[in-house]
């Protein structure tokens, strides 16, 4: 397997466990309110590839060979501002559909949060499915788990953050310091997306038509997960 140097890109729900145990009642809307989101946010990470979803998070990379330091850090903040727009206004879609139920009407409380590494990666592929391995595809999931204290981030290794040189003043950059499991002591850079794109503001209200078509796209999701809530009932 041939090295070659990626940018590495993750997005993930934050408050998508309490979501999904809140609303188990209503499980086939809660998993396509997320599904939903997901597929938003992956459609606006512009010049990424998607790698894996898994469970809440979208897995994202980019080859990173012909890049700068500049350019790969440009590249992390432009598609973080995108993505994080396009799942606002998805869930703000979601939001207001007509179903009157608690998964589709409670997700203002789901936020996105990033995570972002450039290193050497792997290709593996197992039964036709491509998966990236090596030390840096760890490193940046174990990233995840931080101390990072607001909801809504972008938060940078320290060797992305060191190779794009230092983000404009407007931008405030916080340095964190933790224990990666596995790994050890490291240091990461955390920026908030409000800080990066400005605050989201009212977002605008939906038609009439998507109301609709979001509330027949929620229930027919939702169908698949009648006969075995029945059957589980019956038991």
């Amino acid at each position: 397997m041939e090295n070659r140097r990626a940018l590495l890109l993750i997005a993930d729900i934050g408050g998508y466990t309490e979501y999904m145990q809140y609303h188990r009642s209503m499980l086939g809307h809660a998993e396509a309110a997320t599904t939903r989101l997901l597929k938003k946010v992956v459609d606006a990470a512009r010049g990424f590839e998607l790698i894996e979803i898994e469970g809440d998070a979208a897995f994202l990379s980019r080859e990173a060979g012909g890049l700068d330091g500049d350019a790969t850090l440009a590249a992390v903040i432009d598609a973080a501002v995108a993505m994080h727009r396009a799942f606002h206004a998805e869930r703000r879609l979601v939001e207001r559909n007509l179903c009157p139920c608690e998964s589709c009407t409670q997700t203002a409380d789901l936020k996105l949060k990033f995570v972002a590494h450039v290193g050497e990666v792997a290709t593996q592929t197992i039964r036709r499915r491509r998966k990236l391995i090596g030390m840096d595809v760890i490193l940046v999931h174990r990233l995840l788990k931080n101390p990072v204290p607001v909801p809504e981030y972008v938060l940078l290794s320290e060797d992305l953050y060191r190779d794009g040189a230092v983000t404009p003043p407007e931008r405030p950059v916080h340095e964190i310091a933790h224990d990666l499991e596995g790994i050890g002591p490291v240091r990461a850079y955390f920026v908030e997306v409000d800080d990066l794109a400005g605050p989201l503001g009212p977002m605008p209200e939906p038609s009439l038509l998507e109301r609709v078509g979001g509330t027949l796209g929620m229930v027919g999701r939702g169908l698949r997960y009648i006969p075995r809530r029945r059957g589980l009932a019956a038991h």
